[in-house]
């Protein structure tokens, strides 16, 4: 198996079953064989490019999202570049999308000083796990322990929740809104709060 392969199959595999489709349901939606969509996933397949395509089509991701190493998933929207949607009588914005077959999470995370720490630092969730964090007040350093990233009020960011990721204020106290998106229900949790048991994405920790 070609490490491109390796990476196609990955993805694949972790987007189909984050939307809860079956290896059939894909492949119909796609266009393809079955068989075709079964090697891809196994990383014995030579995908053509149009093959990736309708693949991405289908899941509704651009194609990147099917080649890319699982790493370079994190995206940073900052409050002073989006734009906002004009409708009748409001404005909206658009954060991002939440796929999951087994158990979406919300929290509302205050992160300082007053409650035990500057910050924390949470282990791996599942494979596949996303966090989508809303900066409410505050300017806090999140994301994946060796490429955290620094955001404000307003701004968006998305990374992978299956790594070493940490939560870190850096102005006082910062209010922060987490989305996490599990992949599928985990063994044992009887299908509620399969991350973090009910328990907020990170305590607070001296670990750093």
């Amino acid at each position: 198996m070609s490490s491109g392969n390796a990476v196609v199959a990955r993805n694949v595999r972790i987007l189909r079953e984050q939307r809860g489709l079956s290896l059939a349901e894909l492949a119909r939606q796609a266009g393809l064989a079955k068989q075709t969509l079964s090697k891809l996933e196994q990383g014995t397949g030579n995908p053509t490019v149009d093959t990736l395509f309708s693949i991405a089509a289908a899941l509704g991701v651009p194609v990147t999202r099917l080649v890319a190493e699982r790493e370079q998933v994190m995206t940073v929207q900052r409050a002073g570049e989006v734009v906002w949607s004009k409708h009748s009588g409001y404005e909206s914005r658009a954060l991002d999308h939440v796929y999951g077959s087994g158990v979406i999470e919300n929290y509302l995370v205050r992160i300082g000083h007053q409650h035990g720490g500057a910050g924390g630092r949470s282990e791996p969730h599942p494979v596949g796990t996303l966090e989508h964090l809303y900066v409410i007040s505050g300017r806090v350093r999140v994301g994946p322990v060796d490429s955290p990233v620094e955001v404000a009020a307003g701004d968006f960011v998305r990374y992978p929740g299956d790594r070493p990721h940490l939560y870190e204020s850096l102005d006082g106290e910062s209010l922060v809104h987490i989305v996490v998106s599990v992949p599928r229900v985990q063994p044992g949790t009887g299908g509620n709060s399969a991350t973090h048991g009910g328990k907020p994405p990170a305590e607070p920790s001296s670990k750093r």
